[in-house]
């Protein structure tokens, strides 16, 4: 787990990359949960980038995960509560001079555990 300082830093950096190089959303997968979740709760791309300028450091579960698949950069999950649905988010900063990557956002599979949030 990291410090609460160390998921403002990086929420810092995420944004700053956000509003300069733009946001790559996944949706390459077989079963494409971050789709399906968009298509229910009636959001777009530019949706979700506004929602993840709203991430704080209370929306923090986990992070940072190592990015085996990809070896990209880093990787942290955030949770939100979404018109009443909770949404797992993954992120990451992505290769440098390039989008930020939206990983994951699809409903919560399972309780997620938020350790600064009061």
């Amino acid at each position: 787990m990291s410090s609460k300082e160390e998921v403002i830093q990086f929420l810092k950096d995420f944004l700053f990359k956000l509003d300069y190089w733009g946001l790559y959303i996944r949706r390459d997968r077989i079963n494409d949960k971050n789709g399906e979740t968009l298509f229910i709760l009636e959001l777009k791309g530019h949706h979700v980038k506004e929602i993840l300028k709203q991430l704080t450091a209370e929306d923090y579960s986990v992070g940072p995960l190592p990015d085996k698949l990809y070896q990209i950069s880093d990787m942290w999950v955030f949770g939100k509560n979404i018109k009443t649905r909770e949404v797992y988010i993954k992120i990451q900063l992505g290769k440098p001079n390039s989008e930020t990557i939206c990983i994951s956002f699809h409903f919560a599979e399972h309780p997620m555990n938020y350790p600064f949030k009061k």
